[in-house]
């Protein structure tokens, strides 16, 4: 006979079942990590290729109008002053 003190028998099933819940949780948990993690890398790498084609598009946008300044503007022509009676 079984000693009444003794703890009850552990079902190994239903812990083989608990612990399978959680381990496929914890892939799950992983995964989704690594894919924010992968997502969040080609976003900083597409936002710094974009910073260096802006500042190279500026910098020669800027050598541009040194070399080769913009044409001064014609002077305005006086208005013929109209006087009415």
């Amino acid at each position: 006979m079984s000693n009444p003190l003794s703890p009850p028998p552990r079902d190994s099933n239903a812990r083989k079942k608990a612990q399978n819940h959680f381990e496929a949780a914890e892939a799950r948990t992983t995964l989704v990590k690594r894919m924010v993690e992968a997502e969040s890398a080609a976003l900083d790498a597409r936002t710094a290729k974009l910073k260096a084609l802006r500042l190279a598009k500026e910098e020669a946008d800027r050598a541009e109008a040194l070399a080769n300044p913009p044409q001064p503007a014609a002077p305005k022509k006086p208005r013929k002053k109209v006087v009415r009676a």
